[in-house]
């Protein structure tokens, strides 16, 4: 019997046009204001957006590492150092890591983006007041110039990522005590730390010169600009080979068709991102905390369930987009995997992966009194895990691994994976820039 590489060989130069998404247009992209894209650079790369102005955003999502931390789990506040260096403070130890890996943030300005987190607990609904539901309810604050706007305001709120532990700082204490909106709330504490910061107030000014006093809107309205214009990434090769302009390498090629044919990854990583913004229970092994509420013991991960409160959502994370998916490991929404091809390996038959997972080949930084494994150990939160997969075992020999690889590598884009702007030379709070 013939191998699905070699079958897909055949098809090579004969696939429908319809099984290709449509080369990218500027259209496909949020307009953008060139005075927020600079004045949300600063933000982005400044620790003042931390309760304990140690943290910024590049700490998780750095463009070092492809946008994200290069690490299964990050550690957020209570670490020192950056990607897989970082470790644990011995001065301010991290409760917890956080519990799902840190995605990467290319093309997040494009209009199909409508559903954000692992999770997908922010996302478009017109019959939400402000157009968008987030676990805040009516709580949330209107006003947002997009999705990705509303994305950047949750970060800052969780005490194991930017805010700080509880009774550390004012931002953490208002977090603590629920107060988040209005004055006094942590959203307004941060505004008023950069408001009153005077390198700011030009960059300010430029970018809203309407407004009143800054609000925490205008600062994520600010950093969801830079990063839809930072890490837009469109111009790969599988870009031009879309517009008609290049052809993809032999092995690329077959791998183009395993991809869009028997393979059935366009199942799920559909058009021109590779990703169907949907949710599917796909088996990756958990490890970590987990996300459990303080109150609660166990360190699973129900996934889109947490959102919809639905048993057939157990499990269920969002489709990752795959653009410059070679640079951005490790991979699934735990970092399960470092290495791509063991990652599609393990993907094509997800219940037979779990007796070869290896933990050990899992980056994670040190965590004294860390109890990372107990999900894995445990044999009946294995079996619900398993149970729930809903995707299909496709037989994938080396071959077609390596091939699927080559056509992935196709989808790294230079220009996004560099940035445009770049990390900056300062700050105006003065503070120390990861680099």
């Amino acid at each position: 019997m013939r191998g699905v590489a070699a079958i897909a060989a055949v098809m090579i130069g004969t696939a429908a046009a319809a099984e290709l998404p449509e080369p990218l247009r500027d259209a496909d992209y949020l307009p953008l204001d060139p005075a927020q894209i600079r004045l949300g650079q600063l933000l982005f790369y400044d620790p003042i957006l931390s309760g304990n102005r140690n943290i910024s955003c590049a700490t998780c999502h750095h463009p070092k590492f492809a946008t994200g931390d290069g690490v299964a789990l990050s550690l957020g506040e209570g670490g020192v150092g950056l990607g897989p260096e970082r470790r644990a403070s011995p001065d301010n130890t991290p409760e917890q890591r956080i519990p799902r890996n840190a995605p990467a943030l290319f093309n997040l300005g494009a209009r199909e983006f409508t559903v954000m987190f692992h999770d997908g607990r922010i996302e478009v609904d017109p019959t939400k007041p402000g157009g968008l539901r987030t676990p805040m309810g009516a709580d949330m604050n209107q006003g947002f110039a997009n999705l990705l706007s509303a994305q950047t305001m949750f970060p800052v709120l969780s005490p194991d990522e930017m805010a700080g532990h509880y009774s550390e700082n004012d931002v953490s204490q208002a977090v603590r005590q629920g107060r988040i909106t209005g004055e006094g709330g942590a959203w307004d504490l941060l505004s008023r730390r950069v408001a009153e910061t005077p390198g700011y107030a030009p960059f300010i000014s430029a970018a809203f010169p309407d407004s009143d006093g800054l609000t925490f809107t205008d600062i994520s309205d600010a950093i969801a600009a830079f990063v839809a214009f930072e890490w837009r990434s469109d111009s790969s090769l599988f870009d031009a080979y879309l517009r008609g302009q290049r052809p993809l390498p032999a092995e690329a090629e077959i791998g183009r068709a395993l991809f869009y044919g028997a393979a059935g990854c366009s199942d799920c990583h559909a058009g021109a991102f590779q990703t169907d913004h949907s949710f599917h229970a796909t088996g990756v092994p958990q490890f970590g905390p987990g996300k459990a509420a303080r109150f609660e013991s166990h360190a699973r991960d129900l996934g889109r369930m947490r959102v919809t409160g639905d048993a057939a959502d157990a499990y269920a994370f969002r489709t990752p987009s795959l653009r410059n998916v070679t640079q951005t490991g490790p991979y699934g929404h735990t970092g399960s995997h470092a290495d791509l091809a063991a990652f599609l390996a393990d993907h094509s038959d997800p219940r037979a992966a779990f007796a070869r997972f290896e933990p050990a080949l899992i980056d994670l930084p040190d965590l004294p009194g860390a109890d990372d494994w107990r999900h894995l150990e445990d044999p009946a939160e294995q079996a619900a895990l398993s149970s729930a997969i809903t995707l299909e075992p496709r037989a994938l020999s080396a071959s077609d691994i390596a091939a699927l690889v080559a056509f992935l590598e196709t989808l790294e884009d230079p220009e996004a994976l560099a940035g445009r702007l770049g990390i900056p030379g300062a700050v105006p709070s003065g503070l120390p820039i990861d680099r």
